[in-house]
């Protein structure tokens, strides 16, 4: 992922922090998908199995998170390397908390379970919502091995998509739960659920950032999509 360096070391340091992000990266996509196939099928026992995978996660964001330390500690790296180990660290922290939403999707699942909740409410743009958010994650860990910022530009442009489904999902529960209050329970649970999915999306986005800010050493957070793409196809 980075240039040759004299120290061979140097270069297996970064290529393994590098293929730890990955491997972290499978897992969340892993509880992502297990979290909607819980919610699309009511299913306890793969709710259950995406709430308990939580703590390997949150372990695997501190261990490299402290080798990434360890190695501007022994290496003091500079420039495009710097800014790969300083994305490193903040990309473990977007896809714990994409974890994080997956864990919240689950236990929303369980609860819609628990309550007896019926499919009384057409849940189809969460469905999608949430292919989309799988499919964008891992376009966002490949773009992010390939260190590709044409794909993380066109990563940044689709989140929008999900963003849409969002609103669109928003809108048909408040006319749900305007038409039967009885439902408002239930809508609101959904409604945490689809927030989560959106949530996902805008962590695989801010991935696709840090993609190219290594590259292109230019932090393009904040940017209009235009402007993000100027900067990435430059």
């Amino acid at each position: 992922m980075s240039d040759k360096h004299l120290s061979s070391q140097f270069d297996a340091d970064l290529n393994l922090v590098s293929s730890k992000v990955l491997e972290m990266g499978g897992l969340v996509e892993s509880q992502i998908v297990n979290a909607m196939q819980a919610l699309n099928e009511f299913d306890l026992d793969i709710a259950e199995q995406v709430i308990a995978a939580e703590d390997r996660l949150n372990t695997m964001e501190v261990e490299i998170d402290e080798e990434c330390s360890n190695i501007i500690a022994r290496r003091q790296p500079a420039a495009r390397d710097l800014r790969l180990l300083i994305a490193i660290s903040k990309t473990i922290t977007n896809l714990e908390r994409a974890g994080d939403e997956a864990e919240k999707i689950a236990k929303r699942t369980k609860r819609l379970m628990e309550d007896g909740a019926s499919r009384t409410i057409n849940i189809a743009e969460i469905k999608l919502s949430g292919e989309m958010a799988v499919s964008i994650l891992r376009r966002a860990l490949d773009a992010f091995a390939r260190l590709d910022t044409v794909a993380a530009a066109q990563i940044v442009r689709d989140d929008k998509a999900i963003d849409e489904e969002f609103r669109a999902f928003v809108r048909k529960l408040i006319s749900y739960m305007t038409e039967d209050p009885r439902s408002i329970s239930v809508g609101l649970d959904f409604l945490f659920i689809a927030k989560a999915i959106e949530r996902i999306g805008d962590h695989a986005k801010n991935i696709a950032e840090f993609i190219i800010y290594i590259v292109k050493g230019t932090d393009v957070r904040h940017k209009s999509r235009d402007a993000l793409e100027r900067e990435a196809l430059s």
